[in-house]
């Protein structure tokens, strides 16, 4: 349900650092909001030098943009907490400064959007709407994330 596109210069994150933003991601998401985890998804956008421009000036540190797109009906409490954890998170794992990663999130109501070829359910009803799934498709969206 919720896609979060992560935007860094190119070469920023390695492989093992995109995993560990990922899983950081996908946990706060979880924990915060209760949604299964395989519901989240992490994409990773890189920015040429050049390509990116502060105060219409070429940006010149190291930065972490996070756009998240996420189910509307969460509390504006939660949705804080969302925020501070993963610019937190992000900061530990990076080792940048706070003022280098920019989180946002944008809401989309539950009845807009279609995952694993299904509309999604409104936020605390994800069990009632996995259990009408095929089973097919359980299957599948239980294995995600398990090796």
């Amino acid at each position: 349900m919720p896609t979060y596109h992560c935007t860094a210069s190119i070469g920023f994150l390695n492989q093992p650092l995109r995993a560990a933003v990922a899983e950081a991601i996908t946990r706060i998401h979880r924990d915060i909001t209760g949604a299964p985890g395989f519901f989240a998804q992490v994409i990773f956008h890189e920015t040429a030098n050049g390509n990116h421009f502060m105060g219409g000036v070429a940006a010149s540190a190291d930065q972490i943009f996070v756009h998240g797109f996420i189910r509307a009906g969460r509390t504006a409490t939660n949705l804080r907490k969302l925020v501070t954890e993963i610019v937190t998170s992000l900061a530990g794992l990076t080792g940048l400064p706070t003022r280098c990663i920019w989180v946002y999130l944008t809401e989309i109501p539950a009845n807009q959007m279609a995952e694993y070829g299904h509309v999604l359910p409104e936020p605390g009803d994800e069990a009632s709407w996995l259990a009408g799934l095929p089973e097919e498709d359980i299957r599948f969206l239980k294995s995600i994330g398990t090796s």
